[in-house]
């Protein structure tokens, strides 16, 4: 799946050693913000130090971020957890200026008259 808004916050990265593997581990996790009408926002996490790193995620970023979707059981409560796979920056849309808005929308030279009487007016008021 994926996602793409505004990082507007980097919470701190967790750590610690696999008790089955003895391995050491890193995770932070990041909230992303939607630009739509109604944004959302979606915590989400990238595992690895070597991933942590190579994204380099900071806040105010534009991403896409490619994730997954996984849910576990502990003790019996269900957890959702949304790992990100992959992180592509997005461009940012330059802000078109005024003059380029109005030449959008080219001004209207006649005006309209609305009094001339038509012979097929059939609107009931």
């Amino acid at each position: 799946m994926e996602i793409t808004g505004k990082i507007i916050a980097v919470l701190p990265e967790r750590g610690g050693v696999s008790q089955r593997t003895g391995t050491e581990w890193k995770v932070q996790e990041y909230v992303l913000e939607t630009m739509e009408q109604y944004p959302k926002k979606m915590c989400f996490d990238v595992f690895g130090a070597d991933k942590i790193a190579n994204f380099a995620i900071k806040v105010g970023d534009n991403l896409t971020v490619s994730f997954d979707v996984d849910a576990r059981e502990y003790q019996g409560r269900w957890y959702n957890s949304i790992r990100a796979w992959k992180v592509e920056r997005v461009a940012e849309q330059p802000v078109a200026a005024p003059q380029e808005q109005a030449a959008a929308f080219p001004p209207v030279n006649a005006p309209v008259d609305f009094s001339s009487e038509d012979s097929k007016d059939d609107l009931p008021f």
